[in-house]
């Protein structure tokens, strides 16, 4: 990890004498402390510390992009051959020190600074050569517009770097970076530092002098006498940090005079946080954060009246610029005319329709569709059985496979947000429930009956559309969200271990077995009539055992042949089953903690970043497989995926067209109006609480939601399905929240010690429509699917419901209740409000989730959908017991509220609250670590 410096360019590093270096004008530090309102004293402000100043407050932060910055440290060393320059750091996002012995690289770190180094650094600059939109054309050529020199003895070595460490690292840097270096050393024909800060005005690469072969747009150079090659290294990595941090970069690239720059650098002071000494081990190496606060949150955080913050709380200050607001979103905007909102949606969405498709011709859209095309396979094979048991087969599992075929498929092609994926889902299931036994106590005919209420739905629903009632999901806030997100996770979870209970039914553990009693164990078949003592000779032999054979024989028979030929089984061990409950308990437990762990393995320290990309992007798939290969290698008849293989209706009863009229009164079609208000309350509030929860600020979609054509989309379907007797379908929260956990989009390169950054979900339409196309068509892939165990879908339902509820911000305050205040979490919501206030809303979160939960499982689940808007009522009532600061914090305002609040604000304030926003599904906020000072 050398870079040797060559002669001829590097020559110059030689006799130059600091008393000869140009006088800069003496800057006043104090004034850039004035100009953040960090000075407790009155100084008067030097022009350019206060052009500095603005620079760094300006509101056009994102208008200018400057690129990333590769910084390298190159210290002078004394050896045998000469002067040589070696690498012994380097920065993008956190420094990497290159270990004793020069072999090997550190892992990234947040890096640690001597205070007297800062000093120095800020001595340097004032007095030192500044040299701003330098023209040169190599190293040479800077040198010497930096300072006459004489000819030096030092070599620049032409060998370039190990290509193992440069092709390896080079992945790392983006695309567009420029490098800067960072000189320093002591040499011995200098009696005084001289330093001297460069930018160059046309980045020009320095051949191999800097690792990665990148054009060089900044040099710091450092060089003094000897015996102070520490104090010299130390101030190097003092102005590599001071470079790796984006509010100076924005300074550097724009200052005019050295007055900007040490207004810059008094900027960084400001925010600097100081270890005592003996309290901590400068030795330790700080890893790397997980989150970090913008830039521009940075440089509103201090303000000049502002109160004083203490203990991190200024840290805190910076999370938010304000507290959570309810955003007016455009989709959401009513244009007061009949349709309006649909024709918005449609222009909106109709520009990126072709991009819908070219988007999705992507590998990870392939392991997406495999992963969603197994879990709604499995999820209509569930539902489509208990809607025959609830239903007495009038829909049954092969109209759960048409239905969700067709519904998705006309759902995908053409709603506003084809992420969604539409199934038949729990509360829809428990309704139709109720309807069947209604039917059957008053002698109505059921597929009649709800095809009318089915057409009063679709009419309700264009009504609704039509006058833009989608614009009332502003009022489901995170309260409402949260409530039915844990509602529908929690239905996957018990449903997912009902039926793996209900193993134990069908294939019950033998208990009676005892190791000792194995020799009295037999099974034999008894051809004769039960209660007859045959014998062996007078027994009827199959064709299969020729009379001439031992009676032993009969033995071989298997229990189906025996069945088959009218015997019975005769002995201790014929009820025997080998534990298959047992092994499909392993198979969910298994498939379940592969899922997440292979998941996860995207951070892992294993194998390279390729190799953990794929293995994340296909964990289910891999989850699957791998459980499947344990099944077919041990063998044991788990049960297994059995799909239709005819077209034909469930119950012969009914045919594949329900007619409006004839089976039931003619008054049953007004009558059904009462049902389907409920319904339609249901399907509005299924359909657009998940229709919020995909399209959240977080997921960073750019091609904009479409609330009022899905809703269309769903109202239109639910008239086909009636009319053929197909399963209601509406979206499904938690599989439509694995489809685009399974589509997200994360930068390719990182910085090391810099997370992946998140950059949105894969927005297209083909991973759906390849979905429900293969449902369509699982009719006929029957033997291939007939080897997938359920309880290995099972357990990926266990998956989706637990990846879901860990998702909301529920759970983790769940989890403060049960833990002790000294090991809880630094959460954002904690320092602000206090920790009875936050329980005290969870607590009422709870009692919500356990009331619908209950009404859900009871006779009294009629009223449901009622409960579902109820939420909307609860929420609002919490105004009064929690204050608008405390609610800001753990939900977000209602529209009228946050109206209210906002009145008094400048636009600016309101934009800068809306950019504060951190996604907290996203990403976990951990504790802020700022460089520390020892």
């Amino acid at each position: 990890m050398r870079a040797h410096v060559p002669g001829a360019e590097g020559a110059a590093l030689q006799a130059a004498d600091a008393g000869s270096q140009p006088g800069p004008e003496e800057s006043k530090p104090e004034a850039a402390y004035h100009a953040f309102g960090c000075s407790i004293f009155p100084s008067s402000m030097a022009p350019a510390a206060e052009r500095a100043g603005a620079t760094l407050q300006r509101e056009e932060w994102g208008n200018i992009t400057y690129p990333l910055l590769f910084i390298q440290l190159n210290q002078l060393f004394s050896t045998p051959a000469g002067l040589e320059w070696r690498e012994t750091a380097r920065w993008i996002k956190f420094e990497e020190k290159v270990e004793d012995g020069g072999e090997r690289w550190s892992a990234p770190h947040v890096p640690a600074l001597p205070l007297h180094s800062l000093f120095q650094l800020r001595t340097c600059l004032q007095k030192g050569t500044v040299l701003l939109d330098l023209d040169a054309p190599n190293f040479k050529e800077i040198i010497g517009k930096t300072k006459s020199w004489s000819e030096p003895g030092a070599q620049l070595s032409k060998t370039p770097l190990k290509e193992q460490l440069r092709n390896r690292f080079k992945k790392k840097v983006p695309p567009g970076a420029e490098a800067a270096h960072i000189a320093v050393g002591e040499v011995e024909f200098l009696e005084q530092p001289f330093t001297a800060f460069i930018r160059l005005r046309q980045g020009v690469a320095l051949g191999s002098l800097s690792e990665v072969a990148l054009p060089s747009r900044f040099l710091f150079i450092l060089l003094g006498p000897r015996a102070k090659a520490k104090a010299y290294y130390e101030v190097g990595r003092a102005m590599a940090t001071l470079l790796t941090d984006e509010v100076f970069q924005r300074v550097a690239w724009q200052a005019e005079q050295r007055e900007e720059l040490i207004a810059g650098m008094e900027a960084f002071l400001d925010e600097l946080t100081v270890l005592p000494p003996g309290k901590w081990d400068p030795s330790a190496r700080i890893p790397p954060p997980s989150c970090l606060p913008s830039p521009h949150r940075r440089t509103t955080v201090h303000q000049p009246d502002g109160q004083s913050h203490g203990n991190g709380d200024i840290a805190a200050a910076g999370d938010r610029a304000g507290p959570r607001r309810a955003h007016s979103r455009e989709e959401l905007e009513r244009t007061g005319r009949l349709f309006g909102g649909l024709l918005q949606d449609i222009r909106r969405k109709a520009r990126w329709y072709g991009s819908d498709f070219s988007d999705g011709l992507h590998l990870q859209c392939l392991s997406a569709v495999l992963y969603i095309y197994l879990v709604t396979v499995t999820n209509a094979i569930t539902f489509g059985g208990m809607l025959g048991d609830a239903t007495a087969n009038m829909q049954g599992v092969l109209e759960s496979f048409l239905g969700t075929a067709f519904a998705g498929f006309v759902f995908c092609l053409f709603s506003g947000q084809p992420l969604t994926i539409l199934s038949s889902t729990g509360p829809v299931l428990v309704f139709e429930r109720l309807l069947f036994s209604f039917s059957q106590d008053y002698g109505l005919d059921y597929l009649e009956f709800r095809l009318w209420i089915g057409l009063w739905v679709a009419f309700f629903g264009v009504v609704l559309v039509a006058t833009e009632a989608s614009h009332l999901v502003r009022y489901f806030t995170r309260f409402t969200e949260e409530g039915f997100c844990a509602l529908i996770s929690l239905i996957f979870i018990y449903d997912s271990l009902k039926k793996m209970l209900s193993l134990a039914d069908t294939f019950p553990i033998n208990w009676q077995y005892r190791l000792d009693n194995v020799t009295s164990y037999s099974c034999i078949c008894n051809l004769s009539s039960p209660g007859h003592g045959s014998t062996w000779n007078d027994t009827p032999l199959p064709s299969a055992l020729a009379p001439w054979q031992p009676p032993a024989a009969l033995a071989m028979l298997s229990r189906t042949q025996c069945l088959d030929q009218g015997g019975y089984l005769l002995g201790t061990s014929c009820q025997y089953v080998p534990d298959v409950t047992l092994f499909s308990f392993l198979l969910f437990g298994g498939t379940f903690l592969s899922c997440t762990v292979l998941k996860r393995f995207r951070s892992s320290r294993y194998f390279p970043v390729g190799v953990r990309k794929v293995v994340s992007d296909f964990a289910i798939i891999l989850a699957i497989l791998a459980s499947c290969a344990v099944d077919a290698a041990l063998g044991l008849e788990t049960p297994k995926l059995l799909v239709p293989s005819e077209l034909k209706p469930t119950n012969p009863a009914r045919g594949w067209i329900i007619f409006p009229f004839g089976a039931n009164p003619w008054w049953v079609c007004l009558v059904s109006t009462v049902p389907a208000v409920l319904v339609t309350i249901l399907i509005f509030m299924d359909q657009q609480i998940t229709a919020v929860i995909l399209n959240r600020r977080e997921y960073k979609l750019q091609k904009g939601a479409g609330f009022h054509l899905d809703l269309l989309c769903v109202s239109l379907l639910m008239v086909v399905t009636s009319i053929t007797g197909l399963p209601w379908y509406v979206s499904a929260t938690v599989i439509s929240l694995a489809h685009m956990e399974s589509l997200r989009k994360e930068s390719t390169t990182s910085a090391p010690g810099e997370h992946p950054k998140f950059l949105g979900i894969r927005e297209q339409r083909l991973t759906g429509l390849a979905v429900f196309i293969l449902t369509g068509v699982s009719v006929f892939m029957a033997p291939v699917l007939k080897h997938i165990p359920m309880p290995v879908l099972y357990g990926v339902f266990l998956y989706m419901g637990v990846a879901a509820l860990n998702s909301i911000q529920l759970t983790d305050r769940v989890r403060l209740l049960l833990m002790p205040a000294k090991h809880q979490p630094d959460l954002a919501y904690l320092r602000h409000v206090p920790l009875r206030r936050v329980h005290l809303f969870t607590i009422i979160q709870l009692l919500c989730l356990a009331l619908l939960w209950v009404l859900k499982s009871t006779v009294a689940a009629i009223i449901f959908p009622v409960m579902l808007l109820a939420l909307v009522g609860i929420r609002k009532g919490l105004e009064r017991i929690f204050t608008l600061h405390d609610l800001s914090w753990l939900d977000s305002l209602l529209p009228e509220t946050a109206r209210k609040e906002a009145g008094g604000k400048q636009p600016r304030e309101q934009e800068e609250e809306s950019n504060s926003e951190e996604s907290e599904l996203m990403h976990r906020r951990g504790p802020e670590i700022n460089v520390s000072v020892n």
